[in-house]
């Protein structure tokens, strides 16, 4: 078992020192920059990366399964099941140490999480596509903070009827946090890259309605 970590709590407008909405309308994501020193979020990074279970995502597509490249894990205050792409994922308990990761999202957020989608992209050949997390077991304007470790890489958004793109790149140990109507109007991606070659550590803290 692994020895317990103890964390310390604590294109884009670049003139601006975070925390700034990176959105120009229609909704708000927060992009807070680091929130960890270096020290601590490589710690917490090799930490996710060798003790949290990682299993690849299943997903029923226009009735096809398919098994993704990147890896998951999905955590939860109770047994919890996630249902999304036609698959039923059930939560796993916290672990003290996303406990505390929890806590500090939490915290710069203003909004308690009682669930947690992590995702493992082992390089830049691995991505999102575009999307909107609008499931109803999240309600509306649902606030979502996201946390990566690890790798540098680009967030994409893209308003749904403007279609216009806004883009933020995600350093290590910095937090994001979507929230009011972006979801409503606005759709999100990770976009595949060649320029990256390790892995990123993405946690999404959310607050599911059961």
């Amino acid at each position: 078992m692994a020895e317990q970590i103890d964390f310390d709590l604590g294109d884009s407008p670049q003139e601006d020192s975070p925390p700034y909405n990176i959105l120009p309308y229609d909704g708000e994501t927060i992009y807070h920059g680091s929130i960890y020193g270096e020290i601590d979020a490589d710690q917490i990074y090799h930490y996710l990366l060798g003790e949290i279970p990682w299993k690849h995502d299943e997903a029923l597509i226009y009735g096809k399964h398919i098994i993704t490249a990147r890896k998951i894990a999905w955590y939860g205050d109770k047994d919890y099941d996630y249902t999304y792409s036609g698959r039923t994922r059930t939560a796993l308990t916290w672990t003290p140490e996303l406990l505390k990761i929890k806590e500090l999202a939490e915290q710069h957020s203003g909004v308690v999480y009682n669930s947690c989608l992590l995702n493992l992209y082992a390089d830049g050949s691995q991505g999102m596509a575009w999307h909107s997390d609008d499931e109803k077991c999240l309600g509306k304007d649902t606030s979502i903070a996201s946390l990566s470790f690890g790798a540098e890489r680009r967030f994409d958004l893209r308003h749904k009827a403007r279609r216009e793109k806004i883009s933020q790149q995600l350093e290590h140990g910095s937090l994001i946090v979507m929230q009011g109507a972006t979801q409503t109007n606005w759709q999100h991606q990770i976009a595949k890259t060649k320029k990256v070659t390790t892995p990123r550590v993405n946690l999404t803290f959310r607050t599911m309605q059961f």
